[in-house]
Parts: C-alpha cells; sequence; structure tokens
C-alpha cells in the first residue's frame, strides 16, 4: 500500500521594495556674469524701464480704447443709386457711425501691434544700455576692488587715486587710500619697533652671555670676578627690564579694549609724585607740588600717572643734588594741563625734536650714551595723544626743562585747534 505523499507548501517571502539610489537634484547652474552687481543693476534697470513704457503705452491703449465705440463693420444694407432721376444700380452701404467704429477699431489694432514692437525692441535696447552704463557707472569699483587685491601685507606703497567727479566713489576710494596711508604707517612704525627693540635687547643679552661664558662658568676664575661679572648682569637684566615693561606699557595702551572714564588730573599727577618722593630724596632733591584739584579728563588713570612718573623718573636722574624739581597742575581756557620742571642740564635746540622719538637717547654728560632704552617720552606722548592731547617741551641748556601735558577739558570746545603756545606758570 502505497503511502500519501504530502507536499510542504513552498512559503513566498515578500521582497523588499526596490530601491534605487537618490540622485542629488542639481539645478541648471547659471554662467558666472548674473551673479555680478551689474547683471543684477542691468536687469533692474531694464525691468523698470520696460514696466513704466508697458504701464504709459497701457494707460493710452486705454485711453484710447474708451474714447470711442470701437467695433468692425457689423451692419450694412442694400442702396439703389440714382443721378438725375436715373437708375444707376445697387451697392453696399453703411452707417456713418459704423465707419467710425471701424476706423476706431483699426486703430486700437494698430496701436497694439506698435506697442508690442516697442515693448520688444525696448527690452533688447535696455539691456544693451543698462549693461554699459551699469559698467561704466561700477569702473570705481573694479579699480578699487583691483587695487585692493593687488597689495599685501608688506606692501602698502599702492594707492587708488581714483580720479573723476567728487561723488560717492570719489569718496569711498578717498577712504581707502587714507586707511592704506595709516595701516602702512602702522606697519612701518611696527617693524621699526621690532628692529630697535631686536637692537636694544641685543647688547643687554650679548653681555649676559659674555659673563657666563668667560666668568660665572668658568672653574678658574675667583670670588671678585664672579661679583663683578653679577654685577654686570644685574645691569643688563634691569635694563632689559625696564625695556620690557615700557614695551608692554606701549602695547596696552595701543589695545582697543582699554576703557576711559573720569580721571582727576591733579589725583594722578600726585600718585607718580607720592611714588619718586623716596628716590628724589635720595639724591637730595625737593619734589614741589603745585596740584590744582578737580581737574577732571576723560581717559586712563593709570596711563596719565604713568606718563607723569616718566617725567619724574627723567627729572630725577637728570637734576643735580640740591635742586628742586616742580609738579603742576591747572586749567586754561578749554585745556587742561599738568607740567613737571626741573633744573637739569637742559635739552639743546637741535634734540628737541627728537626726545619724543623711539630709541633716543641723549648724550650723557661725560659724552657717553645714556644707558636707558630711549622709550619713557615716546610713551608719554604716545598716552597724551591717545587722550586727544599735546605734549610741549621747554627747555634750555643748563637752566633745566619743563614738560607739558595739554588735555581737552570735557564737554569744552576747541575752536582754536590747539593748546596755547605759551608755557603756563609752573
Amino acid at each position: 500500500m502505497k503511502r500519501p505523499s504530502f507536499k510542504r507548501p513552498h512559503l513566498r517571502l515578500p521582497r523588499p521594495p526596490l530601491r534605487l539610489p537618490r540622485l542629488p537634484l542639481r539645478l541648471p547652474r547659471l554662467p558666472s556674469f548674473t551673479h555680478t552687481i551689474r547683471f543684477r543693476l542691468t536687469v533692474l534697470y531694464s525691468g523698470l524701464l520696460f514696466v513704466l513704457t508697458a504701464l504709459v503705452l497701457g494707460a493710452t491703449y486705454v485711453a484710447v480704447e474708451r474714447s470711442g465705440e470701437a467695433h468692425p463693420v457689423s451692419k450694412q444694407f442694400r442702396a439703389e443709386k440714382y443721378v438725375n432721376g436715373v437708375y444707376m444700380g445697387e451697392f453696399d452701404a453703411v452707417k456713418l457711425q459704423e465707419v467710425e467704429a471701424a476706423v476706431n477699431y483699426e486703430t486700437l489694432a494698430n496701436l497694439r501691434r506698435f506697442s508690442y514692437a516697442v515693448l520688444g525692441g525696448l527690452a533688447a535696447t535696455s539691456l544693451v544700455l543698462g549693461w554699459i552704463l551699469s559698467g561704466r557707472a561700477l569702473r570705481p569699483v573694479r579699480a578699487i576692488s583691483r587695487t585692493a587685491a593687488e597689495i599685501q601685507a608688506t606692501d602698502l606703497s599702492k594707492r587708488i587715486q581714483l580720479q573723476g567727479p567728487k561723488d560717492e566713489l570719489r569718496d569711498l576710494a578717498d577712504t581707502v587710500d587714507s586707511m592704506l596711508d595709516r595701516l602702512d604707517e602702522a606697519f612701518r612704525a611696527q617693524r621699526q619697533l621690532i628692529d630697535d627693540a631686536s637692537h636694544e635687547l641685543r647688547s643687554p643679552l650679548a653681555i649676559i652671555r659674555a659673563n657666563l661664558d668667560a666668568v660665572l662658568t668658568a672653574e678658574e676664575s675667583d670670588e671678585e670676578e664672579r661679583r663683578t661679572a653679577a654685577r654686570s648682569v644685574d645691569r643688563a637684566t634691569t635694563r632689559m627690564t625696564r625695556l620690557v615693561e615700557d614695551l608692554l606699557a606701549t602695547a596696552r595702551r595701543s589695545a582697543p579694549a582699554l576703557a576711559d572714564a573720569d580721571v582727576d588730573l591733579a589725583a594722578a599727577a600726585g600718585e607718580a609724585c607720592e611714588e619718586f618722593a623716596p628716590l628724589a630724596a635720595d639724591r637730595g632733591l625737593a619734589l614741589h607740588r603745585r596740584l590744582v584739584p578737580g581737574l577732571t579728563v576723560i581717559g586712563d588713570h593709570d596711563a596719565l600717572r604713568r606718563a607723569v612718573g616718566n617725567l619724574l623718573s627723567n627729572a630725577v636722574r637728570l637734576s643735580s643734588p640740591g635742586t628742586r624739581i616742580t609738579v603742576a597742575a591747572g586749567r586754561s581756557g578749554s585745556w587742561l594741563w599738568t607740567a613737571v620742571r626741573d633744573e637739569g642740564p637742559g635739552i639743546l635746540d637741535d634734540d628737541q625734536a627728537r626726545v619724543f622719538d623711539r630709541f633716543w637717547r641723549a648724550r650723557a654728560g661725560g659724552g657717553g650714551r645714556d644707558r636707558h632704552a630711549g622709550l619713557g617720552l615716546a610713551i608719554v606722548r604716545q598716552i597724551v595723544e591717545s587722550h586727544g592731547g599735546q605734549i610741549r617741551l621747554f627747555s634750555r641748556v643748563g637752566e633745566g626743562s619743563t614738560f607739558v601735558l595739554w588735555f581737552p577739558a570735557p564737554g569744552d570746545g576747541h575752536a582754536n585747534g590747539g593748546p596755547p603756545e605759551e608755557q603756563p606758570a609752573v
């Protein structure tokens, strides 16, 4: 007996849907000239002119259409013609109103065709003329961008020097030129500062290295040579420290984030006097103060105190024992002032214009160079000018020097263009 066979049912699993890869939708890329301001101005000018012309022609068409009836001849009739009582035949005739309406209809049709032709020609002509005129109008902008592209950070000598009418683009070019002048001056001053600072640091570093190699690390050197070398290294490091402090003070005053506030000028000068009073007493100098309270300027208190302190440092260092140093402050019209007067050796007339230069040092009494870095008076001038003021020097050889710092009083006008030329009563 044959057993019946059983077949397993065939299970069909559902097929996963066919997934096609998603291709990124790429829009047709427009030519590069369509992304320019010249193209946008051309389209704008052409579009405005096209719309205005279309409105004028449309208004004219509507006015003509509404001025009378306009339609083709729709009503005709047969008429018999007689001449002197003789029958001449029949002909088609229309009323006079129908003729007038037909003439108006043809006139409107001609006006439509003329308007379409004018608008088409205007669209093409306005695009061409707009492209040409916008190119001429943007020619100064191309000159500005081309010059800016040619300028590098190490070469700021090129200028735009745009010619033509005194319009907004000319003002923009002049503004860019003045900005380049300031940048060129800033880069030149920065390079000069780096060169001078590296030159000034080279000498004390050489002194330190020479003493280390020759004395301090040599086993055969005696104690006296070591002490002498240590003093030389101490003087060199002191000079380097002073130079670094002066450079940091210069950078701090140049920082854009420096916040100014109301400062009592007499109080800042008084604090500087308190700092140098012990040093002046040790050198046998009399420090006299004539400070009027209530002299308020807008600025940085620490910077103003450092400016007066730098002047006092030079006065204490250069004045002879037994002489007097006077620190005064007052008001003259719309200007506030503080001054430091000493009875030192004075400054030559030829050197008075150079004492505020960085790293410039006058000859010492014995003919040698001053050992200071030569940044003190340069920092003073920078601080004063950053406060909108000016510094003046009055000096005669053998009679001493007077440095006057002028600052504009808050809220007062300065129509005269500058502080008084004469020396205040110090």
